[in-house]
């Protein structure tokens, strides 16, 4: 029987999936990874790692493709990951019981740590940075609409304690091409959004995006999250997630 099968969705992930895979290696009974059809070592690194693969299309929203791994997952349980994420020690022996116990719960949320220029972030709202990731087999979907969504699980959720380790950015140059194509996926909603508006709602949507929104996200985060206190990489994350919302409203009215 497989009890845990660990799900991944990958593109170009040569300098992280070995990693990862290290990290889940004596957790999963299973590895499944759906390919975006990576032009780097990706597959033949997973491969070794006995991996069951499947190389596809690499869509614009990523979850099309974590569900495709979710699907041909054949465990009881399924542990969806990234590639920059690392499974803990003790987050893997929580998920072993959760696994071997006949847990009441069908999903699990599990606090995440993410990595940024140097240090994990502890405040901001980026810790505890709940994410829906393990859950019964048959019992979790993604809705596939949207970069930043959460699964959908049927029935009760429960929450780990251990965290998920991201580590997203290998640089800042990194970072910024990343969030720049976050950004071009934010324009392509907002795009089919104002399809459906009038003169005067789009002024207003406007507003919002170039002046509202940005300006409550820094306050929020950085102020009463008290984003401050991881010093100057507080800040630039602070900054930059304030102005994904007016950049992304620019490349809406370039479109």
């Amino acid at each position: 029987m497989v009890k845990l099968s660990v799900a991944l969705a990958t593109f170009n992930e040569e300098s992280n999936i070995a990693s990862c895979l290290d990290s889940v290696r004596e957790l999963a009974s299973e590895i499944v990874v759906v390919d975006g059809s990576s032009k780097d070592k990706t597959v033949e690194i997973a491969k070794k790692y006995g991996a069951k693969v499947k190389v596809t299309d690499n869509p614009p929203i990523f979850h099309i493709n974590k569900q495709k791994a979710l699907n041909m997952a054949t465990g009881d349980w399924i542990l969806q990951l990234d590639a920059d994420e690392h499974v803990s020690g003790e987050l893997a022996d929580e998920i072993k019981k959760v696994v071997d116990g006949g847990s009441e719960y069908n999903g699990y949320w599990i606090p995440r740590k993410n990595y940024f220029l140097g240090r994990f972030l502890t405040k901001g709202g980026q810790y505890p940075d709940y994410t829906i990731r393990l859950y019964k087999k048959g019992k979790g979907r993604l809705p596939q609409k949207d970069v930043h969504e959460q699964a959908e699980v049927e029935g009760k959720v429960g929450y780990l304690k251990n965290p998920l380790l991201h580590y997203p950015y290998k640089n800042f140059s990194f970072y910024i091409e990343k969030w720049n194509r976050y950004n071009i996926l934010i324009a392509t909603q907002i795009k089919k959004d104002m399809e459906r508006k009038n003169k005067f709602e789009r002024f207003i949507f406007g507003i919002g995006y170039l002046i509202i929104k940005p300006t409550h996200w820094f306050l929020t985060t950085y102020i009463r999250h008290k984003g401050f206190v991881d010093l100057w990489q507080g800040f630039v994350f602070s900054l930059f997630s304030a102005l994904r919302f007016p950049v992304a409203y620019i490349k809406y009215l370039q479109m």
